[in-house]
């Protein structure tokens, strides 16, 4: 993990967040806070329940276009152990007004209850349901999440290029939690609201008896003919690493995918610290990349995806630090 201290955006609050916490001891608590959340539905969020037990909140812009448009599928964080929609529902709006797309947000099943595939599984149908919509264009919905969202978003990539049924134009990928193994890696004093610990606990009960070899996205060996990617993962955030590692090995694979590392950043300080500037020209950049993944689209470009012959069009990875140009960007 590259470290150099937090952000000056976010040191004075990263003295004072927990370092971890989440166990089989905590967990049932944690799970019933988290499930008050979303009980009074807000007039411009519309509940559409699953077969499975689970839903989808969508939100659409004000200014709806008279023409199908753009959509995002949106999946909450929380170690695949906590969370839920609601908890999003001002990022989601802010994500539909700046885009004018629909949004939908997944209430998935959460393990250990409910262990790999429920979630994924919930995460699929919502695509499905959402590329039925008649004010979405199916041709230019993209997915994202963010911390185990951004796993699920990651392995629903996955699925949709197996399935071959919804192909998404992006997967965002907010700090995602990708692979198993980096809950072997040693603590860290600078880790804030995630660490192995919670890590190991989070993927011990989302795996349950699933093979990592499948379950993981990570562990997935082709990934090649996957939706382009944007990857955003700060510097003192347990998934740097393994994140940057995902994004080489899209890009190995033919998979176009932008990176962008935030220096001080720890797990979640976008959500937690909105109105800074860093988390701000974050969102931005997510801004951009879905943008220009609808725009391509709706023109008829492939956005990198590989074309026939295994050769892909464009390659977006570079980083701009010190007045150099390397393969990603640094805010």
């Amino acid at each position: 993990m590259v470290s150099s201290g937090f952000h000056p955006d976010l040191r004075s609050t990263a003295r004072f967040l927990p370092r971890g916490g989440y166990g089989p001891r905590t967990l049932p608590v944690l799970q019933k806070l988290t499930g008050l959340q979303g009980r009074r539905i807000p007039a411009d969020v519309e509940v559409v329940d699953l077969p499975s037990g689970a839903g989808v909140r969508i939100f659409r812009p004000v200014n709806r276009p008279t023409d199908p448009g753009p959509a995002l599928l949106w999946i909450h964080g929380g170690g695949y152990i906590i969370g839920s929609a609601a908890q999003d529902d001002r990022l989601c709006r802010r994500f539909s007004a700046e885009l004018g797309a629909t949004v939908a947000s997944v209430e998935y099943r959460l393990a250990p209850q409910h262990p790999y595939p429920a979630a994924l599984e919930d995460c699929w149908a919502a695509l499905t349901r959402l590329a039925e919509l008649p004010e979405v264009d199916p041709a230019r919905i993209a997915i994202g999440g963010a911390s185990a969202g951004g796993g699920l978003a990651a392995a629903l990539a996955q699925l949709a290029a197996d399935r071959a049924e919804v192909s998404p134009v992006l997967q965002l990928l907010v700090y995602p939690m990708l692979d198993d193994r980096s809950s072997a890696l040693p603590a860290d004093r600078s880790y804030r609201l995630w660490t192995p610990r919670s890590n190991r606990f989070g993927w011990t009960s989302y795996l349950g008896g699933a093979d990592p070899q499948v379950a993981v996205p990570a562990r997935r060996a082709d990934l090649s003919g996957l939706a382009p990617a944007w990857i955003g993962v700060g510097t003192v955030d347990l998934f740097h690493d393994e994140d940057l590692a995902y994004a080489q090995r899209l890009r190995d694979a033919g998979v176009p995918c932008e990176v962008e590392i935030v220096p001080g950043a720890f797990h979640g300080f976008d959500q937690l610290l909105p109105k800074t500037t860093v988390s701000r020209s974050f969102f931005a950049s997510q801004c951009t990349s879905l943008r220009n993944a609808f725009v391509a689209a709706r023109e008829g470009r492939s956005g990198g995806r590989l074309q026939p012959g295994g050769t892909a069009r464009t390659a977006r990875c570079r980083r701009r630090t010190d007045g150099q140009t390397r393969r990603f960007r640094r805010f």
